[in-house]
């Protein structure tokens, strides 16, 4: 299926005690799809993933579905450093009608390039529903290199990849090497004119929450061919695509989301708020918006 070019990687709102606020969950759902999220990718790591328990997870697939649904995508995050969590929770996934599954790069183990394509294709040779590979070096320790994305690439389900190694050549090389059916979204807002420019399809966003329609706009006119208008875009939302990064993802976007009235609550442990620069960096690239 046809997973758009704008998917936002959504935050998971909690309530005062941190437990999970799924009425915020409804809501923030149905924000992100009334301006301009194409899908919704639930329990990625600006969902916070590694906090959540399995049970947290399964209902949030369960909510955001009800919410998009005949609306927008829902993307399952179920990928660990486990295989056999991984194949059991996308298949737990799957039952309740995610339209695909994203997974990430075993972290903390670092599998070879062997490896790394044992466990994707394990995975997506156990569910039917489209796979994304998630490249993203910084926070896994391991990259997935263009030569394994282009062999997975073969496997019938694998049918995208986040990529977040700001590696333009790299994405060239996936580009080069995979079907044109094949999609490659950037994983990070700031390159993703630069890797639309050698053959991407989109982005799987965070400052979305913030900036949906814009960023849907900038990404529908450099796929129409007015590049110009789209890069008159991006530099635009530069300052926040930026801020938005001044700590560790998640932090300063459910700020941003908290400062526009949207309530998603703090972040767990062993996340902190922002301090009181970070919040002045947010709120400068808001206010440059006039979304403040």
């Amino acid at each position: 299926m046809e997973l758009g070019r704008l998917l936002t990687a959504m935050v998971t709102p909690f309530t005062a005690d941190l437990e999970v606020d799924y009425a915020a969950v409804e809501r923030l759902a149905q924000h992100l799809i009334d301006t301009g999220s194409e899908g919704i990718v639930v329990c990625g790591t600006t969902g916070e993933s590694p906090t959540l328990t399995t049970k947290e997870k399964l209902e949030l697939f369960r909510v955001v579905k009800r919410v998009a649904e005949g609306k927008a995508a829902v993307v399952a995050g179920t990928g660990n450093y486990c295989t056999a969590e991984s194949i059991e929770l996308s298949r737990e996934a799957e039952a309740i009608g995610v339209d695909a599954v994203m997974l990430v790069a075993p972290y903390y183990n670092k599998p070879s390039q062997e490896g790394l394509y044992q466990h994707f294709k394990a995975i997506a040779e156990k569910i039917s529903v489209p796979v994304i590979l998630y490249n993203v070096p910084t926070r896994t320790v391991t990259n997935i290199e263009p030569q394994t994305i282009i062999r997975l690439a073969q496997v019938p389900n694998i049918a995208a990849v986040k990529e977040a190694s700001k590696n333009m050549e790299a994405v060239a090389e996936i580009r080069a090497g995979t079907p044109a059916s094949f999609r490659i979204y950037s994983g990070d807002d700031g390159v993703t004119l630069p890797i639309m420019s050698v053959g991407g399809h989109g982005i799987i966003s965070v400052a979305g929450h913030l900036a949906g329609r814009l960023i849907r706009d900038m990404v529908d006119r450099f796929a129409a061919g007015d590049t110009a208008g789209a890069l008159e875009l991006h530099l635009k939302l530069l300052p926040l695509f930026k801020g938005i990064f001044v700590t560790t993802n998640p932090v300063p976007v459910k700020y941003g989301l908290n400062r526009l009235g949207i309530p998603v609550g703090s972040v767990r442990p062993p996340l902190v708020e922002v301090n009181e620069k970070e919040a002045a960096v947010v709120d400068a690239a808001l206010r440059g918006l006039g979304l403040l």
